[in-house]
């Protein structure tokens, strides 16, 4: 997949494209059925799919100090948009200067004259331009003045009793809860962390459960305190394309029995041997095995390990430790 930062990078040779357009944090059922519609009006024109998204998140520019948690680094947006068959991202930076534009000129300079849109896919409660005064339906009178057409999806929900529309706040509060059941079903997968793996304070080692201590971009969306069973994936550091995979129980908190006061998320990978300083890394967490908890002493602590690292095998299907 073709992919590239501001529109001054946009490739010449392009030609006419399907856009689809929106954050896509997570990258979740319903935004899943949003691509995937773009994707077959694509392949139906035989012309590439390109996705656009931003960076910073909106909200930060509009409102400083809103920045919402984040679902999905942008090396795993890639990824994640590539394997549902989007030929191209293009990532425009979110400036003040950006959000001032008129609807009007966000169609015009962005969509008709950078990325040469035959035809917009958006979601039905797709607004943009200055304070949002655009929507789908000014977006298809702009179509018609500027030669493509444009497509409004409609949103997808969860079913349940609640009948909850699909959407990243939606994911965002149930992994906020510890919910990653209910945030695996919204998203179509686990929910997954990405970072780097720093030196911590090694009493994992000491402790015989040596753990990956993944140091998270800002804002990342980390999980309630607790235990979790879950996978450890190594990526590619440039591409940030995931390799290996790796079942794992997963602790998210601040270390209490130790009096700790950072939160980290450190993740020990089962029947793993190696050396993962300095990797990047993404943690998946497939379910909430306990609440993060202070035990009396060391001994306390290891017997309550070796039972999540127990929990962890059944939860995740795996024979038990010979």
């Amino acid at each position: 997949m073709l992919r590239w930062r501001g529109l001054e990078s946009t490739p010449g040779d392009l030609g006419r494209t399907v856009v689809t357009v929106g954050m896509y944090d997570g990258v979740h059922r319903g935004h899943q059925k949003l691509i995937g519609t773009a994707v077959e009006r694509a392949r139906a024109m035989r012309r590439p799919c390109l996705l656009l998204t931003f960076d910073p998140h909106p909200a930060e520019v509009i409102r400083p100090g809103s920045h919402p948690a984040i679902l999905t680094s942008m090396d795993r947006k890639a990824e994640l948009v590539a394997e549902l068959g989007v030929d191209a991202m293009c990532v425009l930076p979110f400036t003040a200067e950006f959000m001032r534009l008129p609807p009007e000129t966000f169609t015009h300079t962005v969509l008709v004259e950078h990325l040469h849109a035959a035809q917009v896919v958006v979601g039905q409660n797709f607004t943009y331009g200055f304070k949002a005064s655009g929507n789908v339906g000014t977006l298809t009178e702009e179509g018609r003045r500027f030669g493509f057409a444009v497509e409004g999806v409609a949103l997808a929900s969860v079913e349940s009793e609640e009948d909850v529309t699909i959407s990243s706040t939606y994911v965002r509060a149930c992994v906020a809860a510890g919910d990653m059941v209910s945030a695996a079903h919204a998203l179509g997968r686990p929910h997954r962390v990405d970072g780097v793996v720093v030196r911590g304070d090694r009493r994992g080692r000491d402790l015989g459960y040596p753990t990956a201590n993944v140091e998270t971009p800002p804002f990342t969306a980390i999980p309630a305190d607790g235990v979790y069973a879950g996978y450890l994936i190594t990526r590619d550091p440039r591409s940030g394309a995931s390799r290996e995979r790796f079942p794992a129980a997963i602790s998210v908190g601040t270390n209490p029995t130790f009096q700790g006061s950072r939160r980290t998320v450190e993740a020990f990978a089962l029947d793993y041997d190696g050396d993962l300083y300095g990797e990047h890394v993404g943690v998946e967490f497939v379910q909430r095995l306990r609440p993060m908890s202070a035990f009396p002493d060391v001994a306390a602590l290891v017997a309550a390990i070796d039972q999540d690292v127990a929990d962890t095998r059944s939860v995740l299907g795996m024979p038990p430790a010979s």
